[in-house]
């Protein structure tokens, strides 16, 4: 169990695939940059907790972890609208708390913020997409139409898509993320905002 003493940050992110996500970008990123915080490390030595809220309603979060007296840094993907506003009221009740910082993604999700040649190199799938478009959906159904089949995708039952674009989006936040490189994220994210996430996750640790 972790020493209460040694936790410097919590993490809130929505699921376990952002968790893996962020422990992969900032490793790598780490690796350029050591001013920045490598959150794998962080976790290993219990200095950081990543706390997976699940989705749904984000503002039961907004100070659910405030008896604890730990920094938090909360990430919500941006999402479409509405969800987009509830996300949006949510943070800024975090931000009005002492060492307490939450941001919105400005694109859509974190799979968005993927290179597609990390995708090809990944596993040879030949994608391009948009900062709103769906991403794991895209690449769960191009991995599908590699194997023969009589059923189109758009004949598939929502269930079995919703399979797929599950499977697709754990691929995509490990083994695609470990393909990423500071050179493909300037690309993928030309604003830093990846960047601008961990240093604002430094400062809290240190203000902490």
């Amino acid at each position: 169990m972790n020493d209460n003493n040694l936790v410097r940050i919590l993490i809130v992110v929505e699921g376990t695939n952002d968790t893996e996500f962020l422990r992969r970008i900032s490793q790598m990123l780490h690796r350029h940059d050591e001013s920045l915080p490598n959150l794998h490390d962080m976790e290993k030595k219990g200095e950081a907790i990543f706390v997976p809220f699940g989705g749904g309603n984000v503002e039961a979060w907004t100070n659910r972890l405030a008896p604890l007296g730990k920094p938090e840094f909360h990430l919500f993907d941006h999402e479409l609208p509405p969800e987009t506003d509830y996300r949006r009221e949510a943070a800024e009740l975090i931000n009005r708390r002492e060492r307490c910082r939450a941001v919105l993604t400005r694109k859509r999700s974190l799979e968005n913020y993927l290179h597609p040649s990390a995708i090809q190199g990944a596993g040879d799938v030949e994608v391009m997409f948009d900062d709103f478009d769906p991403v794991a959906e895209i690449v769960g159904r191009r991995l599908l139409e590699r194997t023969p089949t009589e059923e189109p995708w758009e004949q598939r039952t929502r269930r079995a898509r919703n399979r797929a674009a599950h499977r697709a989006k754990r691929w995509l936040n490990t083994t695609v993320a470990d393909h990423m490189t500071v050179e493909l994220l300037s690309e993928s994210d030309p604003d830093r905002e990846i960047v601008s996430w961990m240093r604002v996750i430094s400062n809290l640790t240190e203000a902490g």
